[in-house]
């Protein structure tokens, strides 16, 4: 039975169609262009490289399942190669599994050059520094978190959440399972104010007693948060409020 594949959403099979519905702001290229890649989940950003799904399976649900079968771990992904990929899932093909090989090796190679130029971070200017570029140009609120190791090099930077132009909401236990995932020994919350005003709200206060309580219950310390601006920012470390 001849079957053609046409978009993340459709699939042909002879004259009849078969429709997974998503909706349209929840597809990974337009989630991508309002939000950006950081917002994405790693079976979206799958899902970008695929392309397409298989009858009955949207495109982000064929990536999540390759991701669940492997532990949702990449490097048990790129392990497996593309024969075993094209031959396990359908709806990867050869070009499909060559991509998402290609693009596996390419963060492979992205982690080696974060190892060799990994920044130290030892005061609340070196933190706003390393955030700065990242976060001060962002029209709406984002809750970032830095994970440290022990002699404070730079792990990782996530994107917890993001919000409208006054506020952004932080999921505490979601920060934790990430720190814990990065096997991080401290961690630095992070979050932009586009007014400007670099002056914490009691939203901020409140957010940061409870991360910091979560922190030191799972022995992961929380040593600043920075609230960034264009050219300014509020260390919550160097204000003694930590």
């Amino acid at each position: 039975m001849q079957q053609q594949q046409v978009d993340d959403n459709t699939s042909l099979i002879g004259t009849r169609t078969l429709k997974v519905h998503m909706a349209p702001d929840d597809r990974p290229r337009e989630k991508a262009k309002r939000s950006g890649f950081a917002a994405l989940s790693i079976a979206e950003l799958f899902a970008i490289i695929v392309g397409s799904g298989s009858p009955g399976e949207s495109v982000v649900d064929l990536c999540q399942r390759i991701l669940n079968d492997n532990g949702g771990k990449l490097y048990n992904i790129a392990r497996r190669g593309y024969k075993e990929l094209m031959r396990n899932y359908k709806g990867i093909g050869e070009v499909k599994a060559l991509e998402l090989e290609a693009a596996l090796e390419l963060a492979r190679r992205y982690q080696i050059e974060k190892v060799e130029q990994r920044p130290q971070i030892t005061s609340s200017d070196d933190a706003y520094r390393y955030l700065r570029m990242r976060m001060k140009d962002n029209t709406n609120e984002q809750l970032w978190v830095v994970f440290l190791n022990r002699s404070k090099h730079v792990l990782g930077l996530k994107c917890m959440s993001q919000g409208g132009t006054s506020a952004t909401v932080g999921d505490v236990k979601m920060i934790l399972k990430a720190a814990i995932e990065e096997l991080a020994d401290t961690i630095i919350i992070a979050h932009n104010h586009p007014s400007d005003n670099p002056t914490p709200s009691p939203q901020d206060d409140a957010l940061t007693r409870k991360v910091a309580a979560g922190c030191q219950a799972v022995g992961i310390p929380l040593v600043d948060h920075i609230i960034v601006c264009q050219d300014r920012y509020y260390s919550y470390c160097d204000k003694n409020r930590l």
